[in-house]
């Protein structure tokens, strides 16, 4: 391991404790020509020694070795052994006490919160304020699931009311989602079904006021306004089948005409030739008939202070012949928009007190995290300093840049990983507070799910660098951290032959499988497979139709079940209990060391709570906010212009990088 002491008195205390090392350091210090007679005098006047220190103290010139003979292992000494190499520097009391001075700041920044407040009482603001941040979050979360769970639920059942009230021919089996289905598409299959669809949805619309549900009309005066049929065409299309012909323009046009209430009795077929409207199913792309219904939802669920909310449905039926296979497939979407209400004066001033409560979470939420955004982003940028202030320590006094992982112990990915989160629940709370205020009228609903859901996902996440203080749980988080790599690359091998058998299975299984039928479905369909899905449905399902078909599954997912099942996941947690083992022999044996961590050395119990840290030598805590701005606004231009040039002394002030 390389030294990295000054001078002969370094490599006197190597064997010896770190507490008499660092009381060597201080003991050199205090010897100084410009140094006071004890440690308590001399922090004192620290300022005053600083100043003598930089116009009186003579600099100690980096004397160079002389050249020695090397091998592979190292140099070789007079006496034939090899010797470690030694880091060339000021050998000076002045560069001794700036070592000390360094070693122990950067101790201080590897230390948990709780050993800091043992160390400084340092009060742990971002444990606190991750602590609030937790149950504030999870608190506003499950109000909004719970209104988010009532609202898709009333827009849901509003659409299973729609589709009896205005699609002919429905059926509540198609309302039950199962698989496999238990019923086939709902499509038409005659020219006269179309027409008589359409004339069921008129009808039914003109006596939408028999309904259970409290449906009106969009009017003023709560009449029927006309509702709109669109067809889309391609420009020409004929067919002549018994000659094998056609005339065909793939350019597609669209005709919208507006159905007024007297349809009911004309008839949506005769309608529609008196105004010269021929609908040529050879050419018929899709059709769509459009018409809004305007209702209140009294959200019995809400509780007794939750306002009711007003909607207005916009309800398009859509007929579906892209494929012109014959079948005209048959469906109908409604989608919600939230009205401001105008109801009971009384009752709405009480339910605003239910609607404050939700606006305080909201701002206490947006407040948290905006405060936790500061103290992570103000963490990452002090870091970001003393990283630059290291990196030149280890220029000035060992003539060597800080190595890759040395650098990276600055970075703290816990974070950034916190202020991506903030940033989301930031937006989530915006938006939630936009939703519950009725300041939107559009739905939002999922967006605003997405936001606060992966933001309170990273949340929890963030509780695993805590528990990671502790040794037990700490296992984990380094046996993940240990395999990721080696994951990353053996998942990376196993998707190229997953990728094999998706397009294969896709292309060959497709017409005949159910679960095969499109890309997606095919690569869930094999990933069931995996975690022992479904096997014998999927074995079922195949269609018979020849048998070199049937041969060719039967190789097929017998040959991927055992290749994954038996060597890939095998494989795969192999991978983990390597980790696992490496991180046990880890903290018997000891953990790998870089230059950093080698420089930094270990602490104990005693250190921490000797008083040794609170003195108020580390000018790195004492950078102001207005300093931090400076500094990234003048990009260290203005820092270069106010400092006066030192003479090269091997040492690099922390105050003249910090401040």
């Amino acid at each position: 391991m390389q030294n990295y002491g000054v001078g002969a008195a370094a490599a006197t205390a190597a064997a010896a404790p770190a507490v008499k090392r660092r009381t060597d350091s201080y003991e050199a210090a205090q010897h100084h020509p410009q140094s006071p007679e004890s440690d308590e005098d001399y922090v004192n006047t620290r300022t005053l020694h600083r100043q003598a220190h930089l116009q009186s103290t003579p600099v100690a010139p980096v004397v160079p070795m002389p050249a020695v003979p090397t091998t592979a292992d190292g140099p070789i000494s007079v006496e034939g052994h090899v010797e470690q190499p030694e880091f060339s520097g000021p050998t000076s009391s002045a560069s001794s006490y700036h070592e000390e001075r360094m070693r122990r700041k950067l101790q201080f920044y590897f230390m948990n919160p709780i050993e800091k407040w043992q160390a400084r009482r340092k009060f742990p603001y971002k444990f606190v304020v991750q602590i609030v941040k937790i149950f504030l979050v999870t608190m506003q979360l499950c109000l909004f699931a719970h209104s988010r769970y009532n609202h898709i639920n009333y827009t849901g059942d509003n659409r299973f009311a729609f589709s009896h009230l205005f699609l002919r021919g429905w059926d509540s089996s198609r309302e039950v989602e199962s698989y496999p289905p238990a019923v086939g598409p709902f499509a038409l299959y005659l020219k006269s079904e179309f027409y008589d669809t359409v004339q069921y949805a008129v009808n039914g619309y003109a006596n939408v006021s028999r309904s259970i549900g409290p449906y009106d009309y969009p009017t003023h005066n709560n009449t029927m306004p006309a509702l709109k049929l669109c067809l889309q065409n391609y420009r020409e299309g004929t067919i002549f089948g018994f000659n094998e012909s056609y005339i065909f323009d793939p350019h597609i046009d669209e005709v919208c005409e507006s159905l007024p209430p007297n349809v009911t009795s004309i008839g949506v077929e005769n309608y529609l030739r008196q105004r010269g409207v021929e609908v040529n199913f050879a050419s018929l792309v899709s059709a769509q008939l459009t018409f809004k219904i305007k209702t209140v939802n009294f959200k019995a669920n809400g509780g007794p202070l939750s306002a009711p909310d007003c909607f207005r449905f916009d309800i398009a039926i859509l007929f579906n012949n892209r494929d012109h296979d014959g079948q005209m497939l048959l469906s109908l979407d409604a989608e919600a928009t939230r009205l401001k209400c105008h109801g009971a004066t009384d009752f709405i001033s009480e339910a605003n007190f239910d609607s404050m409560l939700r606006s305080v979470l909201n701002i206490f939420v947006l407040l948290t995290c905006a405060l936790s955004f500061a103290l992570c982003t103000r963490a990452l940028w002090r870091a970001y300093l003393l990283r630059c202030t290291t990196v030149n320590f280890f220029r000035s006094h060992f003539g060597k840049d800080l190595s890759f992982d040395g650098r990276l112990e600055f970075v703290n990915f816990w974070y950034i990983m916190i202020i991506f989160n903030d940033i989301l629940l930031i937006i989530g709370s915006a938006l939630k507070e936009q939703i519950e205020g009725r300041y939107l009228v559009v739905d939002q609903w999922d967006t605003c799910s997405l936001f606060l859901g992966i933001g309170n996902l990273l949340v929890w996440f963030g509780v695993l660098r805590y528990l990671g203080f502790f040794k037990t749980y700490n296992v984990v988080i380094l046996t993940l951290k240990k395999a990721a790599p080696k994951i990353l690359r053996f998942l990376i091998a196993a998707l190229l032959i997953y990728a094999g058998f998706v397009f294969c299975g896709w292309l060959i299984l497709g017409p005949y499988h159910m679960k095969f039928r499109s890309l997606a479905t095919t690569s869930e369909c094999l990933f069931a497979l995996i975690n022992g899905d479904d096997m014998f449905a999927t074995f079922a399902t195949l269609s018979s139709k020849a048998t070199w078909l049937w041969w060719f599954c039967q190789i097929y997912l017998y040959s991927f079940i055992s290749l994954y099942i038996y060597v890939v996941l095998s494989l795969f947690i192999a991978v983990i209990m390597d980790a696992y083992d490496t991180i046990k022999a880890y903290y018997k044996d000891g953990f790998p060391t870089t230059d950093l961590k080698a420089f930094v050395g270990t602490r104990t119990a005693e250190d921490i709570s000797s008083g040794v840290f609170m003195s108020d030598l580390d000018d790195f805590d004492q950078t102001s906010f207005v300093d931090i701005v400076r500094s990234i606004c003048c990009c260290g231009c203005c820092r270069r212009e106010q400092e006066p040039v030192q003479p090269n002394s091997g040492y690099t002030s922390l105050s003249s990088i910090m401040k």
